[in-house]
């Protein structure tokens, strides 16, 4: 995966052939499937590289048909819906080796003015200086692992939950994490398409975790078997992923080995973004005798 915020960029930077036809490339990882964010992020570019320069992308609802393979390359195809006088609409399809892993719905719109409110910020929240890092908080509860370096292009700090000892309060939303995240260098400053789309990157690498914080069975445990389901995203305001995000997430609801999660995103107060995830969560093995 991408080791440096450049590599990032150059990943999201999709070739073109013929009949709105982009080649997504796979990098290297170690990941035996492709991180779905990557999915996201990189048909949300080939999407935008169908619509009017001045479309903004305000939503997408996306789902994943089958696991993408590591090993190759990936075709997304884009259909267009509509062109309205200030909507577009496309459809996306992702393919590898002719079968479709992926399809989503993207819709953009002129921007313009109109009414304006936001929820505000969690108070009390810690500031990212004050939070630990990814890479500590998976050592500590997982391990040490290289698997845990697939991100390094993310600055991602642990700002709480509400797991045993942990600072969120559970009493409303027993399943409810913070972290901080940006990109570890700046992006283009003048590219709305990337800072969105590197949002949607880094939008899926934690929500799903979210559905386990209540149980004893931890996220990367062996006897969980975890997949992405449905992402859906709205883009509220203009967004900078190379600066400090407050990603609030909470799953409202777990039943029949599937999990719900809700996030969303703030940047200097607002409400830049939200998304939900429906992902399954089946326990396997001895882990599920130990449950019930």
């Amino acid at each position: 995966m991408p080791a440096t915020t450049a590599e990032l960029v150059d990943l999201l930077r999709l070739t073109q052939d013929p009949d709105s036809v982009f080649i997504g490339r796979h990098p290297r990882t170690m990941m035996q499937r492709t991180y779905g964010g990557q999915v996201l992020a990189q048909s949300l570019m080939a999407a935008y590289r169908t619509v009017p320069e001045s479309r903004v992308a305000h939503s997408l609802n996306s789902y994943f048909i089958r696991p993408g393979q590591a090993s190759g390359d990936i075709e997304y195809v884009v259909e267009p819906l509509r062109d309205g006088r200030t909507f577009s609409m496309r459809r996306v399809t992702a393919l590898q080796d002719g079968r479709t892993i992926f399809t989503g719905s993207y819709s953009f719109h002129e921007m313009e003015e109109g009414l304006d409110h936001s929820d505000p910020i969690a108070a009390q929240v810690p500031p990212p200086e004050d939070c630990p890092g990814f890479l500590d908080i998976s050592e500590e509860r997982y391990g040490a692992s290289p698997l845990w370096h697939e991100w390094d292009a993310l600055d991602v700090r642990f700002a709480g939950d509400s797991s045993k000892g942990g600072i969120i309060e559970p009493a409303n939303h027993p399943a409810h994490m913070r972290v901080w995240v940006r990109t570890t260098e700046a992006l283009p400053a003048d590219e709305n398409a990337i800072h969105q789309a590197v949002l949607a990157y880094l939008s899926d690498l934690t929500l799903l975790s979210v559905t386990v914080i209540p149980h004893s069975v931890t996220y990367m445990s062996p006897h969980l078997q975890v997949a992405t389901l449905d992402h859906i995203m709205h883009f509220h305001r203009a967004v900078r992923a190379d600066q400090w995000l407050l990603y609030d997430m909470l799953s409202p609801s777990a039943s029949n080995s599937l999990g719900i999660a809700t996030g969303r995103l703030f940047q200097n107060g607002k409400l830049v973004a939200s998304c939900s995830q429906e992902g399954l969560i089946r326990v396997l093995g001895t882990e599920r005798e130990i449950l019930t």
